[in-house]
């Protein structure tokens, strides 16, 4: 959940106080919601609990497919237990500005936090490899110095979040994992990729996807979807099409430059790759979609990267997810926790809020959507802890 605006004061307010008279664990959770949002003064001031000083060290954890580098950020004083924190699809590593703020203020709200970006989803490829490294790392960080009573948490964003529920689900992780927090997740892959290449919700409603997904779906399946001669082409214009994407970066001189470059380098690229490049590059959601449907069943259908297919998970669950989210729809959200609930896990909890859009924070909201964030976000803590 990294992000970025600050709270509605007004409507805060009053809950903060009601905070600080139920109980201080209520009021550590108000305080790094506003932490993480950004909010330094006024009625982050009420909230006598400072963050805690955080160090952090760098180290690399030993997989099946090779080894992950690893972020440890360590509080000053509190130490509840450990949270390893999984981010999406993102080309940027362990220093991603808005992934770094989300680690550092769990840390300063008293968590060991371990950052573990998995080197396939950082090159924006999603990949069964991805699942393995994310239970390998996730048992070998249980099982080291900074986990208490071998055990861990873990947070899985956007994709990684139905990833980490396949890992959790998987025999090694059962003893280890306390509890998994999927954030704009998925549930089943098949269900979500049908929404990214058709706008179809389960709902029967549909809505226009957004671009960014389905350029990585397009990278992820290039060797189905281009001749192999065109295969390598394709990938570097994509790439710098994601690059270009990233962080709000599009619209930027650094976005341009990025999509100027991928604008040369698609003049040079025979059909058919040319043809779906210029449509990732105009992000044109139907003919990119339309292109990748027939070849996307396989990979939708692999257990390692759908929780539908897999193992469920029988620890706490925690199903977070923006209400508007086109990345992956929060239908996914109830869909997954009554998949869950079927398969025997009776401690599931979920919550769609405006507050999110996919993985961000956002700064409005009516009063009840604060109010439940926080409740949500309360149970969390006292789980992991």
């Amino acid at each position: 959940m990294p992000v970025a605006r600050k709270l509605p004061t007004a409507i805060v307010a009053g809950l903060v106080a009601a905070l600080l008279i139920t109980g201080t664990s209520w009021a550590r959770t108000a305080a790094f919601l506003l932490d993480l949002a950004g909010v330094e003064d006024g009625v982050r001031r009420w909230i006598p609990i400072p963050p805690a000083p955080v160090t952090w060290t760098d180290v690399e954890v030993p997989t099946r497919h090779g080894p992950i580098a690893v972020r440890i950020y360590e509080p000053a004083a509190v130490f509840r237990a450990l949270v390893v924190v999984f981010p999406g699809v993102h080309g940027g590593g362990v220093d991603a500005p808005r992934l770094t703020r989300l680690c550092e203020r769990l840390a300063a709200s008293g968590f060991v936090v371990a950052c573990a970006p998995l080197p396939d989803l950082r090159v924006y490829r999603i990949t069964s490899r991805s699942t393995d490294m994310m239970e390998d790392a996730t048992a070998w960080l249980a099982d080291s110095r900074w986990a208490r009573r071998r055990r861990a948490a873990l947070v899985g964003v956007s994709f990684a979040g139905g990833l980490a529920l396949v890992a959790a689900g998987r025999e090694t992780l059962r003893a280890r994992v306390r509890a998994v927090v999927s954030i704009g997740g998925h549930g089943d892959l098949e269900r979500t990729v049908d929404f990214l290449t058709s706008g179809a919700l389960p709902d029967g409603t549909s809505r226009t996807p957004h671009d960014y997904p389905l350029a990585v779906i397009a990278l992820t399946l290039a060797d189905r979807l281009v001749p192999p001669d065109q295969e390598d082409g394709f990938r570097d214009i994509v790439r710098l099409f994601l690059d270009a994407s990233l962080d709000g970066r599009a619209g930027t001189p650094e976005g341009q430059a990025l999509l100027a470059i991928a604008a040369d380098r698609l003049a040079q690229l025979p059909e058919p790759a040319h043809g779906l490049a210029a449509a990732v590059l105009a992000r044109d959601v139907r003919t990119v979609g339309t292109a990748l449907r027939p070849h996307v069943k396989e990979f939708a259908r692999d257990p390692a990267l759908s929780p539908a297919l897999a193992p469920r998970p029988l620890m706490p669950v925690f199903l977070l997810h923006g209400t508007d989210d086109n990345v992956i729809p929060s239908t996914e959200t109830p869909l997954t926790a009554r998949d869950l609930e079927t398969a025997g896990n009776r401690r599931v909890r979920w919550l769609t809020t405006p507050l999110l859009t996919h993985a961000h924070l956002m700064a409005d909201a009516e009063p009840d959507a604060v109010r439940q964030l926080l409740h949500f976000w309360h149970d969390v803590q006292a789980t992991v802890q």
